[in-house]
């Protein structure tokens, strides 16, 4: 059986440039509000007085996301017309002829990964370009990263390879879906719990 494919994210690496949301957007022709893959700007924190100084303690960090194809995709449980299937690399992907785009899947993944194309009026997402992975490439969004911040491969050597936490702001508890994804923390993100942490940027992947 082949192994569960993921994507790594390294948040500590990536500036936010969102040249890996362009490529994706590039390759797949995607129409205009549908971004498969999105960067994420998480801020926080406040200013404490100090003596007659004011110091700021703010956190500041990128995440790109896109589908996790996970062990357990409740998208594909949602959908009413069997449309979402998991193949044996791992992949979560939409059969375009089955989907009717009553958008329940939508409505159901708590990472937003899936889109509504409004011209082809079906549910699109990132298909971890598996065309590419056949042709032993990397996904175009690997690629295309000038900081190297993503990475594709096996999710179990993903994990040896990088041992992280399951969970930084704004990812939900992974035990919703079991995400095949493995993120290295921005060393910011560690005092994320201790502020109120808000995306300021929600007008882009909203």
């Amino acid at each position: 059986m082949a192994k569960q494919k993921a994507f790594y994210f390294d948040s500590s690496a990536c500036s936010g440039c969102k040249t890996c949301q362009v490529a994706c957007k590039d390759k797949n022709n995607s129409p205009q509000g549908v971004r498969w893959r999105r960067v994420y700007e998480a801020v926080g924190g406040f200013w404490e007085q100090q003596g007659r100084a004011w110091v700021s303690h703010i956190i500041t960090y990128n995440m790109s996301l896109a589908c996790n194809h996970c062990s357990a995709p409740i998208c594909l449980t949602s959908c009413p017309n069997r449309a979402i299937v998991k193949d044996d690399l791992g992949v979560v992907w939409i059969d375009k002829k089955r989907c009717m785009g009553c958008r329940y899947c939508e409505l159901t993944c708590p990472y937003g990964a899936l889109q509504y194309d409004p011209d082809q009026k079906v549910m699109t997402k990132c298909d971890l370009c598996v065309d590419y992975l056949m042709q032993g490439q990397t996904p175009v969004c690997v690629a295309a990263c000038p900081m190297r911040a993503l990475e594709a491969g096996d999710l179990e050597e993903l994990k040896l390879k990088y041992d992280f936490p399951d969970v930084v702001f704004p990812l939900p508890q992974p035990d919703y879906t079991q995400p095949s994804l493995v993120v290295k923390p921005h060393p910011a993100a560690m005092n994320a719990d201790d502020v109120e942490m808000k995306i300021a940027n929600m007008e882009e992947i909203a």
